[in-house]
Order: structure tokens, then sequence, then C-alpha cells
């Protein structure tokens, strides 16, 4: 094999490469193998049939074109090797020149990694929002944990938002029953908007016993888009009761002894995530800053790739919330134009951000070590729901283990640049990492 390699652009090279024809004999051989493996000939075993045999049932040009496809991958990376080049997303190829018996002339098109000059990220300075904590904050932490020790109190009274009823509902269209459309003792939160639009505001008024009709549209069924009439009965109504907040509730709602330490320690939970806000602004602003100041370009091809990725996970996203690309872009009053743009715009930031961070890692010898990358699989893995091996094997069959390779190397080398710039709220006061780390341990142990 010969090859040539031309730039094209700072991110984009052309490979330029020759096969002699005495080097596609392997792939030759392979591919009358697969083939005759799968034709069935009267008079021969499956895969003993002779190669003549095949060119006449199959034709040589198919064998030939299943040799070409299985040589130009080998021959691609023959050449990235030889010309030691840093190559990022797919290839764009286009066969030249290629006869029976003579070599095959083909090109390839790759982005390529641009050469980056790092600054020196020691010299980064970012500032960041003050820390503010109100106490209206530390009331709502508050609220929230009362709301989870509440109890429910029968009562006799008509049901009023925020209660909870025990209803029987019966939906009917035209006065005949919906199907699925019954349900008995079903217990529903007044106001919650959980149940059939319409219900909430028919339930409240009614007391123990009582029942009514309301008007609701169908979403799903062999009526969908029918009105139904929909006949509620209450079976009973229960009020909330919230624990009296005292030492007794911080007693039974945490490991504290009085609310004073209770609260103590929601201000700190909650003015930890705060400081772990700060630090991801921060993180941000000096990845801007130290992109900017690298003038990195982003390749054209590995955005587009990024962009179809990203927008087929916006599409994936919608179809699991029963919505589409049409429903979104409505509901936005965005065209399909704008979003691309956006889509565009973020995966060339993020691209550039994943560029720089690959040269740091390179500069630095940045490793990664088993017990590290098995732990990122470890929590992916928690993320998707599934056995840490059942990821991990996925991973591997769909190609995608090295991305997750690369994302805790560039984690690493994040980090390293973390330590390194300077960080200052409004009023000038330096920003620590602790609160990252503390946060960092914490999951790492859980």
């Amino acid at each position: 094999m010969k090859s040539t390699v031309e730039t094209l652009s700072p991110t984009r090279v052309r490979l330029a490469i020759e096969v002699p024809f005495v080097e596609l004999e392997p792939s030759l051989k392979k591919a009358y193998r697969e083939i005759g493996s799968q034709v069935q000939v009267p008079g021969f075993r499956r895969g003993k049939v002779p190669t003549a045999v095949i060119d006449q049932r199959v034709g040589r040009g198919t064998v030939l074109n299943e040799a070409v496809q299985e040589a130009i991958p080998e021959n691609i990376l023959a050449a990235v090797r030889e010309h030691d080049l840093k190559t990022l997303g797919r290839p764009e190829v286009e066969i030249t020149e290629f006869n029976d018996g003579d070599s095959l002339n083909f090109t390839a098109e790759v982005d390529v990694r641009p050469e980056i000059t790092i600054p020196d990220t020691s010299a980064i300075e970012v500032t960041v929002d003050e820390l503010q904590i109100d106490d209206s904050e530390i009331d709502e932490q508050v609220k929230n944990l009362r709301e989870r020790f509440a109890t429910l109190k029968t009562v006799e009274r008509a049901a009023a938002e925020g209660d909870f009823v025990q209803i029987d509902l019966n939906a009917t269209v035209d006065g005949e029953d919906v199907p699925g459309g019954q349900a008995s003792n079903i217990s529903h939160e007044v106001g919650s908007k959980q149940l059939l639009p319409g219900l909430d505001e028919a339930v409240v008024g009614l007391s123990a016993g009582e029942e009514t009709t309301f008007t609701t549209q169908l979403v799903g069924g062999d009526f969908a888009g029918r009105d139904a009439d929909v006949a509620v009965t209450v079976r009973t109504v229960k009020e909330k009761e919230l624990p009296e907040l005292n030492d007794e509730f911080a007693q039974m709602a945490s490991e504290f002894d009085t609310i004073e330490e209770l609260r103590g320690d929601l201000r700190a939970r909650v003015t930890q995530g705060k400081q772990v806000e700060q630090i991801y602004a921060a993180r941000d602003k000096a990845l801007a800053q130290l992109v900017e100041a690298a003038e990195i370009p982003a390749p054209d091809g590995v955005v587009r790739e990024e962009v179809e990725s990203r927008k087929q996970a916006m599409v994936d996203q919608l179809e699991r919330i029963g919505a589409s690309m049409e429903e979104y872009l409505a509901a936005e009053d965005k065209t399909e134009e704008q979003i691309d743009a956006e889509l565009t715009e973020a995966a060339t930031e993020g691209v550039k951000v994943q560029l720089l961070l690959d040269t740091l890692a390179d500069a630095e010898d940045v490793q990664v070590s088993d017990d590290e990358f098995g732990h990122e699989i470890v929590h992916r893995a928690q993320r998707a729901g599934m056995a840490p091996q059942q990821y991990y094997d996925q991973l591997v069959r769909s190609g995608a283990a090295a991305a997750v390779f690369g994302d805790v190397r560039r984690g690493k080398a994040l980090a390293a640049v973390m330590e390194r710039i300077t960080i200052k709220d409004e009023a000038g006061n330096p920003v620590s990492l602790d609160a990252l780390r503390a946060a960092n341990e914490a999951e790492h142990n859980h």
C-alpha cells in the first residue's frame, strides 16, 4: 500500500491510497468464503462452491465489491498510523479507480485533531456570583420534609383543594361504557391535576357519599378525541395533617435532637449545593476563556455528527413522553432551522472543549486506571438502571467503550485545570473546590 496525505484545512485531510491487487487477495479469499457459505448450488455442499461457479452465479463484480469494502477500512487505518494522524469521526471515501486485476485507488477525507497551543491555565481568573442563602429557602426545605411526614385524617365536610379523596369513576360516551373507563376506590389529591381534566373542579364541594358528572376529552383508546361523561362518586374525604414544627418532629424526621440542629443541617446542605453550582459556573467560564485563547477550530464533520446525535436524542426523548418534534416546535414557537442553529452552536462549543481537554490530557500524559474507568461504568449503569456488566457489554458491542474512556480522561484533565485557576466571587472572596470534592467523595462512597 502507498499513501499520501493532503491538508485541506487545520481540521481536515485527504488521504490518497493505492492498494496493489496482490494485497487485496486475502480480502478476496474472505469474500469468496463468505458468499460461498451463503449461496446454495445443487451438487455442491454449502461452503464448498468453487470460485468459478460463484462468479457465474453471483458475479465476479459482487465479490470484488465485497473484498474492496473489507479492504478499505484496514488500509485507511494503516495510512492513518503511517502518517501519525489523530483522526476524528468517520471518513468519507471515494473510489477513484479500480478494475479487476489492477490496483485499487481511493481517497478518504477525514477530520483530524488540529494542532492546539494551550494557554497558561494558571493565569486564568474567573468571577462567579456571591453565595446567597435566604431563610425562605430553608423554610421550603422544612416544608417539604413536613409534607413527607404528613398524615391523612378523615373529615366530615366537603372536599377542598389539597384534600385527598377516595373516588369511583365511570366514563361513558353517548351512554355507552368506555372500555377501561371504570375505576373504583382510587385515591386522588384534589388540585393535583393528576387524573382527568375537569375532575378537580367537579370534586371540590362534594362530601362523602355525594356524586356528580363532568365532561372531559379522552386522549387514548377507541374514543380518543371524543367527549366523555364521567360520573364521579366520593367515598371519603381526608385532610392532610402536617406534624408540628418542634424538637419531636426533628427527632422523627432526622438524626437530630432539635429543630435548630435540623435547620442547621438543611442550611449546610443548601450551602454545599450552591457552592457546587458556583464551581460549575467557574468551570464553564474557565473553559470558554481557554477555548477562546487557544483559537480552536471545530471540525465540520465532527460537529455535523454531534448535531445529528443530539437531534436524535431530542426526538427519542419527545417520543418517550408521547410527543413529536412538530408539537415541540409549536410549543416553543421555533422553526426547525432555529433548533438546528442552536444545536450547531452548542455542538461546536462542545467539540472545541473536547479537543482542548484531549490536547491537555496528551500534554500531561493523563492516565485512566481500571478503577476509575470501572467507577464511571458503575455510575452510568446505575443511571441507566442496568447491571454494570450488562451495561459494559452493551458499550463494547456498540463500540462506545472508547468514548466513555475518553470522557473519564477528559474529566481528569479538567479537574487538573480547576486546581490551577483562580476563582473569586463578586466581593473578591476566593472560592474553594472543597464543596465539589466533598460532593464527589459522598457520591463515590454511596
